[in-house]
């Protein structure tokens, strides 16, 4: 079965349109374990527009706690490995050093992007990426990289060290109802056959929701989605713990 990590960057900026801690990031995490989820992922970012480095250290520790009853319960935080120190933001790197994550998912995004909108292109990165992941995994995390589903791309991921790649499928969700929709997932789907051949697991994330999920779930062997931003939506239609449940029986 597919693992479900949810990640709560939209609760963390609903929160940060006020002063305070309302709605608590902490308290929504521990709904979505109560009710079932997989693991927690939160993608902290320099601007801090929505996770902060106080809510990555919480988070950890909550993760931790309940996986006393929970073994198989991850905590998975992503971002830009080059992130600098800004403010009271750490750096990323320090971040995750300073939180032990299970999981560490790499994604070359820049300050200036809504949002992460394509994977790394290890033929101009993947030599400056080798030492960080090669950290990482001292650190006991394993190292997750975003990536396109560009077969050659993905060799080389295997090639600078990576445990897994999250697929990107921001594409894939785009072309739903469209006459690209099935070219596009069978390139996911050689993209996914191809890094499990080669020994990395296959997770996949972005703009997956209730309508496009079950297809790409038949993907053999994908091992974890992170849903954010569809969940969050969903959750203010149908409540956070039916939406979990919704999620977690098209991945059953």
């Amino acid at each position: 079965m597919t693992a479900l990590s949810i990640n709560l960057n939209k609760v963390a900026l609903i929160r940060n349109s006020r002063e305070g801690s309302y709605p608590d990031v902490t308290e929504f995490a521990q709904l979505c374990i109560d009710q079932g989820a997989d693991g927690i992922t939160v993608h902290p970012r320099p601007d801090q527009r929505h996770i902060r480095p106080d809510d990555v250290r919480n988070l950890a520790e909550l993760v931790k706690s309940a996986r006393e009853g929970l073994p198989k319960l991850e905590f998975n935080v992503e971002g830009n490995p080059f992130a600098p120190a800004i403010g009271n933001y750490p750096g990323f790197l320090e971040l995750v050093t300073e939180t032990l994550p299970d999981q560490c998912t790499l994604v070359p995004d820049g300050d200036d992007q809504l949002t992460s909108d394509h994977g790394f292109d290890l033929i101009s990165s993947g030599e400056q990426l080798k030492p960080i992941i090669q950290r990482l995994h001292k650190l006991g995390m394993r190292v997750s990289l975003f990536m396109d589903p560009d077969l050659e791309q993905i060799e080389l991921a295997k090639a600078v060290g990576a445990d897994r790649i999250e697929l990107y499928t921001g594409p894939y969700a785009a072309a739903w109802g469209s006459d690209q929709l099935e070219a596009l997932f069978q390139q996911h789907l050689a993209a996914a056959k191809l890094a499990t051949s080669l020994g990395m697991g296959v997770n996949a994330g972005h703009d997956l929701n209730l309508e496009n999920l079950a297809k790409f779930a038949t993907i053999p062997d994908l091992l974890e989605v992170s849903i954010g931003h569809a969940f969050t939506v969903d959750s203010l239609l149908m409540g956070m713990p039916q939406a979990v449940q919704r999620y977690k029986a098209l991945l059953a």
